[in-house]
């Protein structure tokens, strides 16, 4: 399951400094191997000298280690401190994973959690691997369009949205098997009524993939998302309604515990 933005110069939309410092991370985080100044700042577009300013600033935090003799950057113990912090403030984090571990378990595929980021992505915080001998899955951190594949679906559904946002939206998303724009808003109202979404090949081809929306506040958009997801005949075998229920059922069980906490 790969991210479906590999690399993008940093967003106007931010602090200049804090949007660069932000892109290089997510650049070393993807990258399988410690890159150069000038890879870095080809890739996201940006001066050598500003790049070189801002990667001696994160190394300085220890959020990026530079090799003295190859110059090479490479992400740095700093951010595990960071993570580790994130995970003990962050109350569905805590209580999540029990859940992915039993709804792997008993449908045989991959499960995640999802954090939603309004309409701009979404973020797996949480994996767990099914018994099945081929499986899907992504890794802890990576980033997708909010609206893409069955989880759009749920955002979609249960977020206040009007139809010409999700239109402008849907022409950027990137499918293997892209549906209509009529097909996906039949979709979305079938993700409303039943409590949970399908993706059955469009995102990804030869994939299923089931996503059940998780709420914090009665009447709030979804901030979470638990994703089910596995080979078409993986899914098919266990049963597409049997794991979309079990997604239901577990998502609102989250939810009312969210919701008792204050989220």
């Amino acid at each position: 399951m790969n991210e479906a933005a590999s690399s993008t110069p940093p967003s106007k939309g931010k602090a200049p400094a804090i949007a660069r410092a932000v892109a290089i991370l997510r650049l070393l985080g993807r990258s399988e191997k410690p890159l150069g100044v000038q890879a870095i700042a080809r890739e996201l577009e940006l001066v050598p000298s500003t790049c070189l300013y801002v990667l001696r600033a994160l190394v300085e935090e220890q959020l990026v280690a530079v090799d003295p003799n190859s110059k090479l950057y490479r992400l740095d113990a700093g951010v595990l401190s960071l993570a580790r912090g994130w995970l003990k403030q962050d109350r569905f984090a805590d209580i999540v994973q029990p859940e992915l571990d039993l709804l792997a378990q008993q449908s045989g595929v991959s499960t995640m959690a999802v954090q939603i980021v309004g309409l701009d992505h979404i973020i797996v915080i949480g994996t767990a691997q099914g018994s099945a001998s081929f499986q899907l899955s992504a890794h802890i951190g990576s980033r997708f369009p909010a609206l893409i594949s069955a989880t759009g679906r749920c955002i979609a559904a249960f977020a206040d949205v009007s139809v010409a946002s999700l239109q402008e939206r849907f022409s950027e998303l990137r499918w293997d098997n892209p549906p209509t724009f009529e097909q996906w808003l039949t979709q979305i109202g079938e993700t409303r009524t039943r409590g949970f979404a399908v993706d059955d090949g469009f995102y990804m081809a030869g994939a299923t993939v089931l996503a059940a929306p998780v709420f914090s506040q009665p009447g709030s958009a979804p901030g979470h998302a638990l994703v089910a997801l596995g080979m078409e005949g993986n899914v098919r075998d266990a049963g597409v309604d049997m794991i979309g229920e079990a997604l239901r059922k577990s998502a609102a069980v989250l939810s009312s515990r969210l919701e008792s906490t204050g989220g």
